[in-house]
């Protein structure tokens, strides 16, 4: 059983929101043995890294990806070849990592394949974050995620379960009954629905509703029969209501949510996932990048009312994840999302929607999110102190001297700190 031993870190305690100054922390098996603040002898060999007083912390989680979107304009995905588009997302999944990010939720998109490559890419030929996926996102006729072009002849959809670029277009109760059991015999860790119109698809207004609330307790009757649950796009306070009434875990966006409604969500414990830096990203490069006109109109719309949304959400008790819904090109800006969030919440509150409430979202507390004895050892070794100084985590990870998945250190930049083999 490999082992490795960091001496002279300083450990962020996330939940305490403190620095646990001059420690030492065992790795063994892929998981947090001990944790000390006086020194630890490993029976056996182990590597041991000196962390300088460096900060040790938990590997962050990104809960709204789409590692397989390599384009800004989706309805292009639609033709491409699910082995194209696996190759395609190599790199974004690499990058993640290199910046932090050690496990992501796929919000559509992604798939068991995909997952368990990662899973199986010990020899280095395939590495990344960790993935929980969605499969394809389900979308209703004329929803966000129906990319078919206007026409006086509609393509059809066939079975009612047609993909189109990462979607699944699914109308009425027993249908989606049907679609929802096949995505999780096919390796769904979790079910995405859309329950507004969108940005990115061409014919729906932000203001649609999604599913019918019949439909949405269909789909989540059918997530909760296996222990799973549902994420549904939304971003009015009438489809937020209504998705979180149903059952749905987590809002995804819910830009334009209003008071009212995020007491609701809080009352029933439902999370919210935001994701502003995706409109600041497309508001910047969209068009450039292929996004259309309807589609640039309705990024201002929603981009406008990001920030409100973050503050209605923190008055009202909403734990918040982190999300990014990057596309294309801006993958990169994937930590510009933590600085984002610091206009309206605390360093530490921003830590803990990319650590702990990530864990929450994933059903993984106690596994992910957190330095404690029994986790993953997801962490990374840090120049700098995050609780002081967000920008320590971002770019794309150049103060990140080390990230270690799961026992097994991904990813090292130079020599910035000493280690050997003891025992």
């Amino acid at each position: 059983m490999s082992q490795t031993l960091f001496e002279n870190v300083d450990v962020l305690d996330v939940r305490a929101g403190r620095r646990l100054l001059g420690h030492h922390v065992l790795v063994a098996g892929g998981r947090i043995r001990a944790l000390s603040a006086q020194p630890l002898r490993p029976e056996g060999a182990a590597r041991v890294i000196d962390g300088g007083g460096r900060t040790l912390m938990p590997g962050l989680i990104d809960c709204h990806v789409h590692v397989s979107f390599s384009q800004t304009q989706l309805g292009l995905l639609a033709s491409t070849p699910n082995t194209l588009l696996a190759y395609r997302a190599l790199p974004i999944l690499r990058d993640m990592l290199r910046r932090g990010f050690t496990t992501v939720r796929d919000a559509g998109g992604a798939d068991w394949a995909l997952k368990s490559a990662l899973e199986d890419g010990i020899d280095g030929t395939v590495i990344g974050p960790r993935l929980f996926v969605s499969g394809p996102a389900l979308s209703p006729t004329g929803g966000h995620g129906d990319f078919r072009p206007r026409s006086d002849r509609l393509q059809p959809v066939g079975c009612g379960c047609q993909r189109l670029a990462s979607t699944r277009v699914v109308d009425g109760v027993e249908a989606l009954r049907q679609a929802v059991r096949e995505l999780l015999q096919m390796g769904a860790d979790q079910i995405k629905i859309m329950s507004s119109g969108g940005v990115a698809s061409p014919t729906d207004p932000v203001n649609a509703l999604g599913y019918s609330l019949q439909e949405t307790r269909a789909i989540v009757d059918e997530a909760a029969a296996r222990h799973t649950y549902v994420l549904a796009h939304a971003y009015t306070p009438e489809a937020i209501r209504r998705a979180v009434e149903c059952g749905v875990r987590s809002i995804e966006h819910g830009n334009l949510i209003d008071a009212p409604t995020a007491d609701l969500m809080a009352a029933r414990g439902a999370y919210a996932v935001p994701t502003l830096v995706t409109y600041e990203a497309l508001a910047r490069d969209g068009v450039r990048l292929g996004l259309g006109p309807e589609s640039a109109a309705k990024v201002e719309q929603v981009r406008a009312a990001g920030l409100k949304s973050l503050a209605l959400f923190k008055a009202a008790g909403v734990k918040m994840a982190l999300g990014t819904d990057l596309l294309g090109g801006a993958h990169g800006l994937q930590s510009e999302e933590l600085l984002i969030r610091a206009q309206v919440q605390t360093p530490l509150e921003v830590l803990q929607s990319a650590t702990l409430i990530g864990a929450e979202v994933l059903g993984q507390v106690g596994e992910l999110g957190e330095v404690v004895p029994g986790a993953r050892a997801d962490l990374l070794l840090l120049d700098g102190d995050p609780l002081a100084d967000l920008s320590v985590l971002a770019g794309q990870g150049e103060r990140i001297a080390l990230v270690m998945q799961g026992g097994e250190v991904r990813v090292r930049r130079g020599d910035q700190f000493s280690d050997h083999i003891g025992s």
